[in-house]
């Protein structure tokens, strides 16, 4: 990609190297968190995964006082993930506009270790997540080493992917998406996840939006697409299943598959709309 490096936001708050204290609730795993969870699970042969939904207790987290330490790769990791920050939010600022409404920017908390939420205690091992409670983004910036060294997703346009997913829940959020979904998934609990997919799939088409606005703009370069088609590509449920030496179980699926996740920001990519994200038909 095409990005400018030293830009600032004042929708960043850095907490890295600050620690956190346990907050209540479950927690809702956002992209790669369920993928490093369950492949945690079969390294240390203890279920993680169902810990971070709602378990009781987490393990206790040091403070740490004095400014984060961030190295060089670390510093530009921060600007990046900033510049993409930046990029989306005026981007879905213009498309709001253009149809009379109203965009409010999140925010984007970056971590180490785990932080507080109003989703609940976040730890790195869960991956990047947007709470709705708070309008924020949270990542820690080591997740992009797994995404990849583990997952074999690599390139700056993979990594802007995933930012612009956890957007694009903000997009659903501010459009009263999210919501309707909750409440579908109350009134039929049988088919929460079956709706949880579908969520999921169309934060892929709206990162696929704005994908497709920066390359109107001419800020991809030669592979950038590819390389978000192939981080969608490599945390599809059925994929993480397998890496966790799983049968692959289509009713346990909360992200969809592959292919799945692929078509729909492949579609964003190309067509650029939101109402080309339409994942809850039929």
């Amino acid at each position: 990609m095409r990005w400018t490096r030293g830009g600032s936001s004042s929708n960043v708050e850095d907490r890295r190297g600050m620690g956190g204290g346990l907050g209540g609730g479950g927690m809702r795993l956002g992209l790669g968190g369920v993928v490093v969870l369950l492949v945690l699970s079969v390294i240390f042969k203890r279920d993680l995964l169902s810990g971070m939904m709602g378990g009781q207790g987490s393990p206790a987290v040091s403070d740490q006082s004095g400014p984060y330490q961030e190295t060089a790769s670390e510093a530009e990791q921060r600007d990046f993930v900033t510049f993409v920050l930046n990029d989306a939010q005026q981007t879905w600022s213009q498309i709001f506009s253009q149809s009379g409404k109203q965009y409010r920017d999140a925010r984007l908390v970056l971590f180490t270790d785990a932080t507080n939420s109003q989703c609940g205690y976040a730890q790195s091992a869960s991956g990047p997540f947007y709470c709705p409670g708070d309008e924020a983004v949270f990542i820690d910036l080591g997740f992009y080493k797994e995404l990849k060294e583990r997952f074999g997703a690599a390139g700056d346009f993979a990594q802007a992917y995933v930012v612009a997913h956890e957007i694009g829940h903000h997009v659903q959020r501010l459009l009263g998406i999210e919501d309707q979904v909750r409440a579908s998934q109350q009134q039929n609990p049988d088919n929460a996840n079956e709706w949880s997919v579908r969520l999921e799939l169309q934060a892929d088409c709206f990162a696929g939006v704005w994908g497709h606005s920066t390359a109107e703009r001419n800020i991809l370069e030669q592979g950038d697409v590819e390389e978000g088609l192939n981080a969608a590509a490599a945390i599809g449920d059925d994929r993480i299943q397998r890496m966790s030496g799983q049968a692959v179980s289509p009713e346990s699926f909360t992200h969809g598959t592959s292919a799945q996740r692929v078509e729909w920001f492949r579609r964003g990519l190309t067509e650029g709309k939101i109402s080309s994200c339409d994942t809850y038909q039929g």
